[in-house]
């Protein structure tokens, strides 16, 4: 059984930093490209970063290209997200996602995704 838990979520004022992490179990991690992805309140779900299973390939959504740096450590199963310079509209659930290297999908799009966390909250304040 897959799963994905999440954690490092919290609370912050606008400027500050949070480093989020996803610990994987019930599957090779080293075959698995992985994903953050974000969602708002009344919004989509929305791609944040992806690393390749490697680690030799990494990209971020613009709007937070520069203030988060996704890396993971495979050795433990592990996947984190840092994230520098918070603002407001960074509010948003955090979810991390497992697609399998084999389907050669592409990781920006969330049906890409074989499993999922059940998220963390991340609230940036003003």
């Amino acid at each position: 059984q897959v799963q994905l838990i999440e954690s490092g979520g919290g609370l912050v004022q606008a400027g500050g930093s949070l480093r989020v992490s996803c610990v994987a179990s019930g599957l090779t991690f080293s075959s698995y490209d992985m994903g953050w992805f974000r969602q708002a309140p009344g919004k989509e779900r929305e791609f944040v970063a992806a690393i390749t299973w490697s680690g030799s390939r990494i990209d971020y959504a613009d709007s937070v290209k520069g203030r988060f740096t996704i890396s993971r450590d495979n050795a433990k199963n592990t996947v984190y997200l840092q994230m520098n310079s918070l603002k407001p509209e960074d509010t948003a659930v955090y979810y991390c996602g497992a697609k399998s290297k084999f389907n050669g999908l592409s990781y920006y799009a969330t049906n890409n995704y074989n499993s999922w966390g059940q998220g963390t909250q991340v609230t940036v304040s003003s």
